[in-house]
């Protein structure tokens, strides 16, 4: 399967177009604009009543007064794992809490034994409807993690389908190793030792192929300790790799401090984020990833401090944390729509929260986020009157055209 192939090119003008707010930062706001697209990459943008001539002859496109945004970033996925564990949905809704599923073997380590269990095309066959879901709401870039693998065979297995992932659909594809989600089976009470062969086996065998981009660790009590994580982040740091962490999800352990120390790119999660995490994810520029998926399917009350993240101005993206367990979403519209409702964003700070913040978040501040020339050609043509509707719709397909990797992907996914 090559998607990418199949699709048309966006080269030429770009015209009839209506920028979303902060899309162009180039651009006065509420212009009426067109962009020039030559060999995939955006060669200008601005006001339609100032196309440069050089463009009269070029093919053109009308976008018919389509609202236009940058293309949407989901900055945090667990897109490539085999099976999946509704009966744990069931569970949680007769009363099991997320640590009661963990410790009775179900959570991570259930993913892990379908994972182990499938090979690489079974994965790619799986994982491939999930993302042409996500790709239909506009996504033009994605992370993807491992961490279902927890061996270096299988966490192998699982970052080469990402890659092929990214490879077949033309959506540019941030791998994530996630070797330290949690403890594998065979290393029951000996995480010092499982974390050695993270950080001195799979981890440097894994960057030499090409196949990491960033490197989290799940720090929880039901995972692994703040000394655990600092042993990853310092293996991480030797091999030139950026780091990320799952933080602060179910009790404040200090990881976001932490992993600001280490120039972290983003903490997600945050439910429990202190004072002190903030002061430090502002100081290094961290991200805060919200993940309200996974806060509404584990029906937690704990809200994310996002009024003192606000004050402190810390960059807020949004994704799905598309995953088996606690989030199993594959629309990052209706993510934005619960960020709105549950978290209390705005329509702005949920806009950038999926474009510019998220580019951050995944290190394409250079290349993603907004629309700009001498970048590739990411962005989306929606039929909405105005950007509050892509927050306040749910349930709803309004993308009209997107333009992924300087191709056209009418209609969405394909």
């Amino acid at each position: 399967m090559n998607t990418l192939n199949k699709l048309a090119s966006a080269d030429g003008l770009w015209t009839g177009l209506r920028l979303a707010p902060e899309a162009a930062p180039a651009v006065p706001e509420n212009a009426q604009a067109a962009i020039a697209v030559e060999r995939g990459t955006i060669r200008w943008v601005g006001d339609a009543a100032a196309v440069p001539s050089a463009f009269d002859t070029w093919p053109r496109h009308d976008g018919g007064g389509a609202l236009v945004t940058p293309g949407l970033i989901d900055c945090h996925t667990h897109l490539v794992y085999g099976g999946q564990r509704a009966n744990e949905f069931a569970m949680r809704l007769a009363g099991a809490s997320y640590e009661d599923i963990a410790k009775a073997g179900g959570g991570i380590v259930s993913s892990v034994r379908a994972t182990r269990e499938a090979d690489e095309a079974t994965l790619f066959v799986q994982a491939a409807p999930r993302l042409e879901q996500l790709l239909a709401d506009g996504v033009c870039a994605i992370e993807i993690k491992s961490g279902y693998g927890l061996s270096l065979e299988h966490e192998r297995k699982q970052l080469r389908v990402a890659r092929q992932l990214g490879q077949a659909f033309g959506v540019t594809v941030r791998t994530t190793f996630l070797g330290a989600h949690a403890l594998p089976p065979e290393y029951a009470g000996r995480s010092g030792d499982y974390i050695d062969v993270v950080c001195r086996e799979m981890m440097p065998a894994l960057a030499a192929e090409g196949l990491i981009d960033a490197v989290d660790v799940f720090c929880e009590r039901i995972a692994f300790s703040l000394q655990e994580t600092e042993r990853v982040f310092q293996a991480a740091r030797a091999l030139g790799l950026p780091v990320k962490l799952h933080a602060e999800q179910l009790s404040d352990m200090g990881g976001a401090a932490l992993a600001a120390r280490y120039g972290a790119l983003s903490c997600d999660h945050i439910e429990h984020l202190s004072a002190e995490g903030i002061a430090a994810m502002r100081e290094a520029g961290t991200v805060a990833v919200l993940l309200p998926g996974a806060y509404y399917a584990l029906r937690d009350t704990h809200l994310p401090p996002i009024e003192a993240l606000r004050a402190a101005g810390v960059p807020m993206a949004v994704s799905t944390d598309h995953n088996p367990g606690t989030s199993p979403a594959l629309s990052l519209l209706l993510m934005m729509n619960m960020a709105c409702t549950l978290f209390r964003l705005t329509v702005p700070e949920v806009l950038a929260g999926v474009t510019v913040h998220a580019a951050r978040a995944l290190g394409l501040s250079d290349t993603h986020g907004v629309i700009a020339a001498g970048r590739p050609a990411n962005f989306v043509l929606w039929n909405l009157g105005s950007a509050a509707e892509l927050a306040y719709w749910f349930g709803h397909r309004p993308a009209r055209t997107v333009v992924r990797q300087g191709r056209i992907a009418t209609g969405g996914a394909r």
